[in-house]
C-alpha cells in the first residue's frame, strides 16, 4: 500500500529533524505518538414501555461508550501526527541520517532494518520518511515515499505494481498502471518513467521484506541508478525484516547494494512499553483505567516478547472485555484475558497467508505437543508421520519428506518453532529435532478455525 506523505508539520524541540547535513534528535525520551481527539458527543437512547424493537430502531445501537473515547489509538494500524516515539532516539537519528543527503537531491543510503515483530522498525521507517518528504520540499526537492507489505504484496510484480501505482499520477504523466494484466517488465518500465517525470528523489519501504518470494525486485530497486533505468530520480531502498537471519539468503549482489546502512531494534523493555500505553491511555475516558491496568499489561509484553503491538492490542482487548461485561473501569484481572486473546492474534498474523500443507506441518507439532507433554522436541520422521495423517484426513496427496524439512526450516526462520541438532552416535547418526515456541493449545485454536473458514 502506498502512503502519499502529508505535509507535517514543523519539528518540535523533542522530534528529530533535518538541517543540512545534520540531524538533531532532543535528548527527552520520546513517547509513542499521541494527540488529543474530541470526543463525539454521545446521546442514551432507552426504549419506552410498550415500544416494540421494531418501532424503535434506535435501540438497535449503542451510542454511548462508556469505555472508550478514542479507540482508533489503539489500533495497529493507526499512524499517529504530530508526537514522541518511546525508546527510539538513537534508531530515528540513525535512519535520518542514512537518508539525509535526498533533502538536497542527493541519492540517500539504502537501509535494511532489522527487529523483531511490534520494535517500531516500520512505524520509525515511515516517520523519518514522512519528515523526510516534508524537509526536502522546503528545500525544493520534489521527494515522496511507497510503502509495500511484502507479506502481502509476495511476488516481484505484486509489489511493483504497489509501487508504481502508488508514486503515480495519471492526470500529470499520462501513465496507466492497471492491477493487473501488464508484464512484470512492462511495470517497471512504467515505474522508471514515472520516477523520472514526477520526483527528485524517492524512497521505497519495503515493510516484511523476508516474505517476499525471490530477491528479484530488491535486485531491481537497488540498481535502477546504476543501471540507468532511472537518470532524473534518485531511489533509496528501506528493507524491514523482523529476522536478523535474513541477509544470510540475499543474492551476494543484492547484499552488496542493499545492505549500505543496517540497523537492528532491540525489543521494548517494560518502562518503555508502559510510556507507549500510557501516551495512548486518551483512547479511554478518563478515570476508566485502574492505576494497576497498564504497568501489568507493559509487564506481560516486556516478559514475553517485547512486542509494542502485543502491548497495545492487550491494553485493547481488555477494554473490550470490560465492555462486553459491562464493568464502568478496566480492571488489571481483565489483562491475563486480553493477554491470552492478544497471543491468539499474534500467532494468526505469523502464519497469515501461509499454504495450506504448511499448516498442516504446524497442526502435526501441536498434537505432538499436546499428547505428548513439554517434550524437548520430536523427530523429523514422527513429524512427518503425524503430517502424512492429516493430509489422508483432509483428503490430500502429502508433500515429500524432504519438501517437509523445508517447510520446518521456514517456521522456524519465523521463530514459530526451534530446531536442534543431536547425534545418536554411530547406530542412529544425526538427526534434527522440532519444537514449537507457540502453545500448542493456541496453535490448534488458531489452525481449527482456518481450516473450519476454508
Amino acid at each position: 500500500m502506498y502512503t502519499n506523505a502529508p505535509s507535517i508539520a514543523p519539528p518540535s524541540p523533542s522530534a528529530p529533524y533535518f538541517t543540512g547535513n545534520t540531524v538533531c534528535v532532543s535528548t527527552h525520551s520520546l513517547n509513542i505518538y499521541s494527540h488529543p481527539t474530541p470526543t463525539v458527543k454521545q446521546n442514551a437512547f432507552h426504549r419506552k414501555p410498550g415500544v416494540s424493537l421494531m418501532d424503535a430502531a434506535d435501540d438497535l445501537f449503542t451510542r454511548e461508550d462508556p469505555i472508550f473515547a478514542n479507540k482508533e489509538l489503539l489500533e495497529i494500524s493507526h499512524l499517529p501526527g504530530e508526537g514522541r516515539i518511546v525508546g527510539r532516539d538513537d534508531e530515528i537519528a540513525d535512519l535520518a541520517t542514512a537518508v539525509n543527503p535526498a533533502i538536497f537531491g542527493q541519492s540517500p543510503s539504502n537501509v535494511l532494518i532489522y527487529g523483531k515483530t511490534g520494535t517500531g522498525k516500520s512505524l520509525c521507517a515511515k516517520y523519518v520518511s514522512k519528515r523526510l518528504v516534508s524537509t526536502a520540499g522546503e528545500e525544493g526537492v520534489t521527494a515522496t515515499f511507497a510503502y509495500v507489505d511484502c507479506a502481502q504484496d509476495t511476488t516481484e510484480t505484486q509489489a511493483v505494481q504497489t509501487i508504481a501505482e502508488g508514486v503515480n499520477d495519471p492526470e500529470q504523466t499520462g501513465i496507466n498502471v492497471p492491477d493487473k494484466g501488464l508484464s512484470t517488465s512492462t511495470y517497471y518500465k512504467r515505474l522508471w518513467r514515472i520516477l523520472d517525470q514526477r520526483y527528485d528523489v524517492v524512497l521505497i519501504l519495503l515493510d516484511e521484506i523476508d516474505k517476499l518470494d525471490d530477491d528479484a525486485i530488491l535486485m531491481q530497486l537497488s540498481r535502477a541508478g546504476e543501471a540507468g533505468k532511472i537518470t532524473d530520480c534518485k531511489l533509496g531502498v528501506f528493507g524491514i525484516s523482523n529476522k536478523i537471519q535474513y541477509k544470510d539468503r540475499m543474492d551476494e549482489r543484492v547484499k552488496s547494494s542493499l545492505c549500505e546502512r543496517e540497523f537492528v531494534f532491540p525489543p521494548y523493555d517494560a518502562n518503555q512499553l508502559r510510556e507507549i500505553m500510557q501516551a495512548r491511555a486518551d483512547a479511554f475516558h478518563d478515570d476508566v483505567l485502574e492505576a494497576s491496568t497498564i504497568p501489568r499489561a507493559a509487564a506481560l509484553a516486556a516478559r514475553e516478547h517485547g512486542d509494542a503491538r502485543k502491548a497495545i492490542d492487550i491494553l485493547r482487548y481488555a477494554g473490550e472485555i470490560a465492555q462486553a461485561n459491562g464493568e464502568p473501569t478496566v480492571r488489571e484481572d481483565f489483562v491475563t484475558q486480553a493477554r491470552e486473546r492478544a497471543e491468539t492474534d499474534r500467532f494468526r498474523e505469523l502464519i497469515r497467508g501461509s499454504t495450506p500443507h504448511s499448516r498442516y506441518v504446524l497442526q502435526a507439532l501441536a498434537l505432538l505437543s499436546l499428547t505428548n507433554g513439554r517434550q524437548d522436541g520430536f523427530r523429523t520422521s514422527r513429524v512427518y508421520e503425524i503430517y502424512e495423517n492429516i493430509c489422508r484426513q483432509e483428503g490430500s496427496d502429502s508433500l515429500s519428506l524432504r519438501r517437509v524439512r523445508d517447510l520446518l526450516k521456514e517456521h522456524a526462520f519465523l521463530d514459530i518453532i526451534e530446531q536442534s541438532k543431536h547425534s545418536g552416535g554411530s547406530a542412529e547418526g544425526s538427526y534434527t529435532q522440532h519444537q514449537l515456541l507457540e502453545d500448542p493449545s493456541v496453535v490448534k485454536e488458531v489452525l481449527t478455525e482456518d481450516g473450519a473458514e476454508t
